[in-house]
């Protein structure tokens, strides 16, 4: 799927997204998912072996999506990331995962399939997937390179209504945290939480909005209405493809933020486990992962079929080892469960204006 394509799909998931529509396809298979993770290029196998896309509903933050699901939404997979696991895992809400089901599973990077939270209690909780950064994203023709090596540009007075962070509590603290030095923040204390939220204060001076998906972010930035955003390395991949003056700068001085999901397994999931199996191995493929990294700018989990695109490949689109492409970075670890509440609570506050 070209590009054109892929963003005219995102921006119709993106209206979706708004309208609390959910699109229904294979009523036998519910995912839960972020926008844009419909696209039929990451399960082609599924399709062709079952003649549809699954049904997918959309969240736009994790903390959302596990609300939603505690009062009673019901669905088969959800795509959470790594902050957010080990609070899904021990509230009852998944599953663990039979991986001798998935006939790709060996070609999983082992760094990931072990994560904290993804494998506990000699079980499997989560397949991963998709990996990448949340770092500074901005217009090259309209942001100096100085401007775009520092994150305190997302404060700085000459950017009021130009900025956009996402509507994730988990991503805005990780930009909070960096900015003041801290890239370990279960090793944070009160008094760095409390300057982590000031900067976020002061970064909402200039935020002209915060973005809930990358179609939305990508049309901002097009315009020029937003010349720095705290995105995903979707934005300025697709961004970069169309001919859009847009780069993600992963090295500023104070760093960027990395995030590794994938899917779970919910419990009581209202369709076909045979076909859940399906859609996971589908999305292990190599096929998938090629396209994921090649069209999207991610990072998949299939670290077979990532090193067989190539060292130049993967280096032109900014991966190296997982070693290099944790350095100087943020990376999103399980939050303990008081501070991931207080960075809830505190993040509503912040966008309030309070």
């Amino acid at each position: 799927m070209n590009h054109v394509y892929k963003y005219l799909a995102c921006a119709i998931s993106g209206l979706l997204v708004i309208s609390g529509v959910a699109v229904a396809a294979d009523k036998d298979l519910v995912v839960f998912d972020w926008s844009g993770y419909e696209d039929p290029n990451f399960f082609q196998s599924y399709i062709k072996q079952h003649g549809d896309s699954p049904t997918f509903a959309y969240f736009a933050d994790e903390e959302e999506a596990f609300q939603k699901i505690r009062a009673g939404f019901r669905a088969d997979l959800a795509h959470p990331c790594s902050q957010s696991v080990v609070k899904w895992r021990e509230s009852g809400i998944i599953e663990p995962i039979d991986t001798s089901r998935l006939k790709n599973w060996s070609k999983v990077i082992s760094n990931f399939r072990n994560m904290e939270g993804f494998y506990a209690e000699g079980k499997q909780w989560v397949v991963p997937v998709d990996w990448g950064s949340t770092a500074m994203t901005y217009r090259t023709d309209k942001v100096s390179k100085a401007d775009a090596s520092t994150l305190r540009s997302f404060v700085d007075p000459k950017y009021m209504g130009r900025v956009s962070i996402g509507d994730n509590v988990d991503d805005a603290y990780a930009l909070g945290y960096l900015a003041i030095g801290i890239t370990d923040w279960n090793k944070s204390t009160d008094a760095d939480f409390k300057a982590a939220s000031n900067f976020l204060r002061e970064v909402h001076k200039n935020v002209r909005t915060y973005w809930q998906d990358g179609a939305g972010l990508r049309q901002l930035m097009a315009s020029g209405e937003v010349l720095i955003a705290w995105a995903w390395n979707e934005t300025a991949t697709t961004m970069s493809a169309e001919g859009h003056l847009v780069a993600m700068k992963r090295d500023t001085a104070e760093g960027s933020s990395t995030w590794v999901c994938g899917y779970v397994n919910m419990v009581n999931g209202p369709g076909s486990e045979d076909k859940l199996y399906d859609f996971l191995d589908s999305w292990l493929e190599d096929k998938t992962a090629e396209y994921l990294v090649t069209q999207w700018g991610y990072g998949h989990s299939n670290g077979v079929a990532m090193n067989s695109l190539g060292a130049e490949t993967l280096a032109g689109l900014g991966f190296g080892s997982i070693e290099s492409y944790s350095k100087n970075t943020l990376w999103q670890a399980p939050v303990n469960s008081k501070l991931r509440e207080k960075m809830i609570k505190e993040f509503e506050l912040i966008k309030a204006g309070f």
